[in-house]
């Protein structure tokens, strides 16, 4: 009778979040299933997820669309003085539950979606490094890059670029102030930036 009592409350329980989080779910008694280790884990995750809400602008997060209960909590959480580290714990430990009443899966897509300028910015910039070391040690790499990024520029663009190339290599090489080094840099950070917009046009 116990057991049944208390399979009873179990399910009454996961009614009771389906219907704060405006879901129609059948609980089939996974959560009842998993070890306590697995549940911690995943409630640190949504608790983190939660970190990453409570770091954006109040205007980024109206964008989100989130439920009032979960926005409010995260503008609460903002408004905690960052030194009383038992309150700022205890809000996100409350707001980590309340991620588990919501579409967890949405909000990451979405923190996601934001990311991905700045991880693509950050790509560029590592690929002109990379280019930028190249175009130094090897002559030749001069005519792959002219290919792969500057198809479309004047004969006058090219031959700048070349002297450009020539001026930082021989700065570099006799260890003078990385003037040139440094402008070699944006001019080929500018040239692949431009060149990957061209093609996400296309």
């Amino acid at each position: 009778m116990r057991a049944a009592a208390r399979a009873r409350r179990l399910r009454y329980d996961c009614r009771l979040i389906s219907q704060i989080a405006g879901k129609a779910v059948e609980e089939d008694f996974e959560e009842n299933s998993i070890s306590k280790s697995e549940a911690k884990r995943r409630m640190t995750a949504l608790q983190k997820v939660g970190e990453e809400l409570v770091g954006l602008s109040v205007e980024t997060l109206k964008r989100f669309q989130l439920p009032e209960i979960l926005l409010d909590a995260l503008l609460d959480a903002k408004r905690i003085n960052p030194n009383k580290h038992g309150g700022m714990s205890r809000q996100m430990q409350y707001i980590g539950k309340l991620m588990r009443t919501v579409d967890a899966a949405s909000i990451i897509e979405k923190l996601d979606e934001l990311k991905a300028p700045t991880q693509k910015q950050n790509a560029f910039h590592h690929l002109a490094e990379q280019w930028r070391t190249r175009l130094l040690a090897d002559v030749s790499a001069v005519g792959a890059f002219k290919n792969e990024f500057m198809l479309n520029e004047d004969a006058a663009a090219l031959e700048e670029f070349s002297t450009l190339i020539a001026q930082a290599r021989d700065e570099y090489l006799k260890q003078r102030p990385p003037k040139y080094f440094r402008v070699l840099y944006k001019s080929l950070l500018r040239r692949i930036t431009a060149t990957a917009a061209a093609e996400s046009d296309v």
